[in-house]
């Protein structure tokens, strides 16, 4: 029962009120994507995205400087 409520607000946050039945379908489809995300497999993708997403940010912060054209005066 909670699972449908938090899901029902997540899917108005979401899609927004005035979208229809697709924020009813998202807020019912949460619950079920929550319980799938939060197995030990699940952790483990969504940590190995994060430390990629970490290292892409940290790669392009080091090529920052070095990329940018020399100002044309």
């Amino acid at each position: 029962m909670i699972g449908k409520l938090v899901g029902a607000h997540i899917g108005q946050k979401i899609v927004g009120r005035h979208r229809g039945w697709k924020g009813a379908v998202i807020g019912a489809a949460t619950p079920w994507l929550l319980r799938r995300a939060f197995t030990p497999l699940g952790l483990a993708a969504m940590g190995a995205w994060g430390a990629k997403k970490l290292w892409d940010r940290r790669r392009a912060a080091q090529r920052r400087p070095d990329d940018l054209p020399a100002a044309r005066i």
